[in-house]
């Protein structure tokens, strides 16, 4: 559990701390480093775009949702927490820069809300841990009214992140293997043994 605090914690105090930095001290201008799609001089701002955000408005909504969401990631522990980052932020932020629409900016933490919350509804379907797919029906239920924000339905909110970042997520229930219950892990790699032994006797 102190490892899921400590996410949930280091993800709030880090949001908080660059808007406010870039509020009072750089006046706003670093929301710039965002996502601009198809300029190639933005691409290394999909590691930044997550964590900036237009105004507290837009960073309250981001704050209490993804703390929930890395904390419940982050308490399957350091390696599971950062391959699924990795992947929100590497589909999520590809897919904004191919798709998001010349002459836009696409700033905020919702990719990685949505994202991780992707990850948390599909992951025990993957796994096969009846705890984690309870939790996928909990969060399912609870926060049904995100599905509305993958749609382009409302003028200035990045729904392409909201997008992208979610089927990123699913990506990573998909294909990490770091948090597989002990018996599903002891079967895959009893398979894998299976083969390579079958290859070898070739």
């Amino acid at each position: 559990m102190r490892l899921g605090l400590m996410y949930a914690a280091g993800y709030v105090a880090l949001i908080w701390a660059v808007h406010i930095i870039n509020v009072f001290l750089f006046g706003g201008v670093l929301t710039a480093f965002g996502i601009h799609p198809l300029d190639t001089s933005s691409l290394p701002f999909i590691f930044t775009s997550p964590i900036l955000h237009a105004n507290f408005e837009h960073l309250m909504s981001n704050t209490v949702p993804g703390a929930i969401f890395a904390f419940l990631i982050g308490y399957s522990g350091s390696r599971v927490f950062w391959e699924v980052t990795a992947f929100v932020v590497g589909i999520g932020g590809l897919g904004v820069w191919l798709l998001g629409g010349i002459g836009t900016n696409h700033i905020g933490a919702s990719m990685l809300v949505y994202g991780w919350l992707g990850y948390l509804l599909v992951r025990g379907i993957f796994n096969r841990s009846a705890s984690q797919i309870v939790l996928g029906v909990l969060l399912g239920l609870s926060y049904s009214g995100l599905v509305w924000g993958v749609l382009p339905l409302t003028p200035g909110v990045s729904w392409q992140a909201h997008l992208f970042g979610a089927l990123g997520g699913i990506a990573a229930g998909i294909f990490i293997t770091s948090d597989d219950p002990p018996a599903l892990a002891a079967r895959k790699q009893q398979k894998k043994a299976v083969k390579q032994s079958a290859r070898n006797n070739m």
